[in-house]
């Protein structure tokens, strides 16, 4: 059975999962249900960081729909979804844990709206967003967490982390908003969009 993770909490993804070393991690979000303007077109990004927390390289460590992989081939986005249309997870980024390189400290997941300003959008407006986590061979969700806290201005979400701890990988509940969609996140981890 997964964790249900609320902000600010963390899981081990190893604890009862022995053997476990590569992972999905996927996103979801339900479509503009609101009958008015375009559809929204959310983009999932993961950010390979070092021990500060940042991006060491920022045309490898930084995996999104223009760079579907790390030149590790560790981390490799599964493509764009430009709708949110749908059931299931709307985006996926797999993970190969054992495959990280051991400067790699945490692999941290956003999610932004393409073009929020031009459209008018928020995450006020997104319903249903979560991220999961599932081992990547047997499919069993591991860890989940349903935002549901109200961005009512941002148009980029910091929303999980799997992460390293005393040599086991965990994963955390984010949940922080931005304004300023791709760019303000972006710089959060020193990576020019």
């Amino acid at each position: 059975m997964a964790v249900n993770l609320q902000k600010g909490q963390s899981a081990s993804l190893k604890q009862g999962n022995s053997g476990l070393s590569e992972v999905f991690v996927g996103l979801g979000w339900d479509v503009n249900q609101y009958g008015y303007g375009a559809d929204f077109d959310l983009d999932a990004f993961a950010f390979l960081c070092q021990s500060n927390g940042r991006v060491a390289d920022q045309d490898d460590d930084f995996v999104y729909f223009g760079n579907l992989s790390h030149s590790s081939g560790a981390v490799e986005h599964t493509g764009d979804n430009l709708t949110g249309e749908g059931e299931g997870d709307d985006e996926v980024i797999r993970v190969d844990l054992d495959a990280l390189p051991s400067d790699i400290q945490k692999v941290s997941f956003g999610v932004i709206i393409y073009d929020a300003e031009e459209r008018r959008q928020s995450f006020g407006q997104v319903r249903n967003a979560y991220i999961r986590v599932l081992d990547a061979n047997t499919g069993r969700e591991l860890v989940r967490y349903n935002l549901r806290e109200n961005f009512s201005t941002e148009t980029a979400v910091l929303v999980g982390e799997i992460y390293r701890n005393y040599g086991e990988w965990n994963f955390r509940a984010v949940g922080r908003g931005f304004n300023g969609g791709a760019e303000a996140l972006c710089g959060y981890f020193d990576v020019d969009f």
